[in-house]
């Protein structure tokens, strides 16, 4: 990216410089100057790619991530109730055999 930034004022620069040469050094001069702007989009349009497939890659981790924790929380629940059930069970046993 810093290449193109340099690159493209140069040609420019070049281009202004010899705006006085011939028709075909004039034509050349702007072919260059088409390329390198062409290969800036062209970096830049990769660019943007990379980082979309970045993130996309990221935000799956992050859903499956979510996922897993979701799942070990409710089975953290499914225990806890279960403990509290047998707890109030214990419970219950306890108060009747004290009442009988």
């Amino acid at each position: 990216m810093i290449k193109t930034r340099i690159l493209l004022p140069l040609t420019v620069l070049a281009a202004i410089g010899l705006a006085a040469c011939s028709p075909k050094t004039n034509a050349d001069i702007s072919d260059a100057a088409n390329s390198v702007a062409a290969d800036a989009n062209a970096t830049g349009a990769k660019a943007v790619d990379d980082t979309d497939a970045a993130l996309g890659a990221a935000e799956t981790r992050l859903d499956n991530a979510g996922a897993v924790l979701s799942n070990k929380a409710d089975r953290l629940s499914e225990k806890a109730d279960r403990a509290a059930d047998r707890a109030g069970a214990a419970i219950s046993d306890v108060g009747n055999d004290i009442r009988d």
